[in-house]
């Protein structure tokens, strides 16, 4: 809050794009009262009177309140303190109507909310599934940190997510355009960039209050502007969690819908094609194919219209079932099955080599940086006191003879005559 008072909105956090009718763009307005909202809720949960913050934010220099000042030049004091006014009583409104997060117990509880809302919301496509598995990373590195900042690096999120660093990357991006994750720095040459992962609604608030994008790639939720019916999405995020980084689970083998699967009959088992459709938030055909796989690896038994997961399914033992007479025993045998073996260990060398490439870049450059700020060589004209005598005569520093023909010049370099 610091930081966008005295600064502005540098990341574009706060943007929101509105076009009126006639045609008039009110983006800078709105981005302006978004901003103003935001620094007006934070000084009222630390204690600010309302003329403390008006005084702040008309006389101060500072940059979040140009648009207040440029009210005030335009149509005077009263409009800008009125505009102001409405700014601070709704930030009033919105603190007492949520709970405060004091405690490091209130943090898991808005976490735990956080999570349920995730696991009930559907996420479509391939890059969904990426994206939820990316939050659910994040989750597990908030839960551990207690606060929602928290510092990963790239590298690090896309082998906890098990995707590449490209996949890692991208899925950031629909996150940060979605409002659902905030990058607060770009990080140091030995910590990862810091992040805060957004809540948008507290935790006294359904988790069915959101607008998901529907058929959309990403699947990422726009805002809590539109109340949306309930949805038949639930999956379990523990599991997925536990399962996401390993080789079974990477883009050649069971991938993202396989995982949903699997962490759907987690949550419930036993339950129809269609209602895994729903709760995974997968397509008919890909229900098929993923769980045709399951059946034939013994994972899953199909009991009529129902799929149930085998006693051990979540270990990665099969169990003998009429679709599989040789049942898997492991997940590293899932993998070396579905041909994915060793993709997390390729994918953990390839990251060690970037990072030793990067460490030995930067010795290189900091000896080219030392190498320069050293101190230059003389010009070769210029006479070095060796090799003249105390009457001004040139000589050879080893053997001492005069060398004849040879002087010093008025600007200290050698001069033949």
């Amino acid at each position: 809050m610091h930081k966008l008072l005295v600064l502005g909105d540098q990341d574009a956090a706060y943007a929101m794009g509105n076009l009126q009718r006639g045609g008039k763009n009110s983006a800078a307005s709105d981005h302006a009262w978004a901003i103003t909202r935001a620094l007006a809720a934070d000084a009222v949960r630390v204690g600010w009177s309302r003329s403390s913050f008006l005084q702040v934010m008309l006389d101060g220099p500072y940059k979040a309140g140009q648009h207040a000042r440029t009210l005030q030049h335009r149509r005077g004091y009263d409009k800008a303190a009125a505009w102001l006014q409405r700014a601070w009583d709704g930030a009033q409104q919105y603190v007492q109507s949520t709970d405060p997060l004091a405690t490091r117990q209130d943090f898991h509880a808005a976490l735990a909310a956080f999570r349920a809302r995730i696991e009930c919301t559907p996420w479509k496509g391939v890059a969904g599934k990426t994206d939820l598995r990316n939050l659910i990373a994040r989750m597990e590195i908030c839960s551990r940190s207690g606060s929602w900042d928290h510092t990963v690096s790239e590298r690090d999120l896309a082998e906890r997510m098990g995707c590449s660093r490209t996949t890692a990357h991208t899925s950031n991006q629909r996150l940060l355009a979605a409002k659902m994750l905030r990058q607060l720095d770009n990080g140091s040459p030995t910590e990862g960039a810091r992040w805060m992962l957004i809540s948008h609604l507290p935790s006294t608030t359904s988790h069915h209050w959101s607008t998901p994008k529907g058929p959309e790639a990403g699947g990422a939720m726009s805002g809590p502007d539109v109340r949306q019916p309930d949805t038949d999405a639930n999956l379990d995020s523990r599991t997925a969690s536990r399962l996401m980084r390993l080789d079974a689970f990477a883009h050649h083998g069971f991938g993202g819908s396989g995982l949903a699967i699997l962490a759907a009959l987690a949550e419930q088992d036993g339950q129809s094609l269609t209602e895994l459709q729903a709760s995974a938030s997968i397509s008919r055909p890909t229900a098929y194919r993923q769980l045709g796989k399951l059946k034939n690896l013994g994972l899953v038994r199909h009991e009529g219209e129902l799929y149930r997961l085998s006693p051990t399914a979540l270990e990665g033992a099969g169990a003998p079932t009429e679709h599989c007479t040789d049942p898997v025993a492991s997940w590293t045998d899932t993998a070396e099955r579905l041909g994915t073996a060793g993709t997390a260990e390729r994918r953990r060398r390839h990251h060690e080599a970037q990072r030793t490439h990067w460490r030995l870049e930067q010795v290189r450059l900091a000896e080219r940086r030392r190498a320069a700020q050293q101190s230059p060589l003389p010009h070769p004209a210029e006479a070095l006191p060796e090799y003249v005598r105390a009457d001004g005569c040139a000589i050879d520093p080893i053997t001492g003879e005069v060398i004849a023909g040879l002087y010093v010049a008025n600007d200290g370099r050698w001069i033949w005559v």
